[in-house]
């Protein structure tokens, strides 16, 4: 196990080195001048360029990139060009928020998407069948800010059972939950539907497997069939989707999050593409990167839970 871990961190350093150097091209690729923009439109010349020199920018690139990776291995991730907040402060406080959100979001997709595509499988072709295929069309098909605009409307406006937007200070307080739910189903909207499509078409084909046939010709109860045997040949892909959903929602919930004014990470990045503040988009880039790739090396050793017959060598 500790070897195959091994390998896989191994096997992910390529791919951090490539984020690094795209988040290091921000800088340099998007239209405008850092410096310029600290210093303020009306700056002297002298002024723009003391802070081009505190900032490094008058240096190759291969010693600003040298620098960048060194002090990033660190957790230094520079300073926010407008509030001058270090953006591993600037990430730690705003990620909690993030985290709640897609957690809540995957709870709930995980847990309405597989309860649906299971009885679909089982009950095949019938009025519930049909009306949760066509549910699941219908959330893969709508955006995430008209799911937004719609439970808004409905549960804030119109019943006032949630506020509008906003997260409260106390997180599990009743208060917190109710500030968390219409986010939390906004942004597992989507992943309900492919959650229950995926289910739905993956326990089919197990139900259809020998294996089945046999538990049934043993006299098994259905149920026992179902969710012991059925399920838990069926979790595999279920697992890989809700992994890598895990990893998108995560870096993925801006949109919910501008419609919320939730105060999370992607407001942050929302508001410092706005702004410019190269430092802030850079630290996002990479700590999102980073968090993917490991929750895709979690996924695999969860295989080897769901699967003995999985082994790691």
């Amino acid at each position: 196990m500790s070897t195959y871990i091994l390998r896989r961190l191994s096997a992910m350093l390529p791919v951090l080195f490539g984020v690094s150097v795209l988040a290091f091209s921000i800088v340099h690729l998007i239209p405008g001048d850092p410096a310029l923009i600290l210093a303020g439109m009306e700056a002297s010349e002298t002024q723009v360029a003391r802070v081009r020199q505190e900032l490094g920018l008058d240096r190759p690139l291969y010693v600003q990139y040298a620098s960048y990776v060194t002090r990033a291995l660190r957790g230094d991730l520079g300073r926010s060009i407008h509030s001058r907040q270090a953006v591993s402060v600037a990430i730690r406080e705003c990620f909690p928020a993030t985290l709640q959100l897609t957690l809540a979001s995957l709870l709930i997709a995980g847990t309405i998407g597989l309860v649906a595509g299971v009885v679909s499988a089982v009950k095949r072709y019938s009025l519930f069948d049909h009306l949760t295929m066509f549910g699941a069309l219908a959330g893969i098909s709508m955006p995430v800010f008209w799911i937004g605009m719609l439970l808004i409307w409905g549960f804030s406006l119109r019943l006032e059972w949630f506020p509008t937007g906003g997260r409260a200070e106390t997180v599990w307080s009743a208060a917190g939950l109710r500030s968390l739910v219409l986010p939390a189903l906004t942004l597992a909207g989507a992943s309900v539907a492919m959650i229950a499509r995926l289910t739905r078409s993956t326990m089919l084909e197990v139900l259809r497997q020998d294996f089945i046939t046999t538990a049934r010709a043993k006299g098994l109860g259905e149920r026992l069939i179902v969710f012991r045997h059925a399920l838990a040949n069926a979790l595999i892909p279920v697992t890989t989707f809700m992994g890598l959903e895990f990893g998108v929602l995560l870096g993925g919930a801006v949109v919910t999050e501008q419609i919320f004014s939730w105060p999370g990470m992607g407001r942050l990045v929302v508001e410092a593409i706005g702004s410019r503040d190269y430092p802030i988009i850079q630290g996002c880039i990479l700590f999102s990167a980073i968090l993917f790739v490991l929750i895709n090396l979690l996924v695999d050793l969860i295989y080897g839970v769901l699967d003995p017959r999985i082994r790691y060598e």
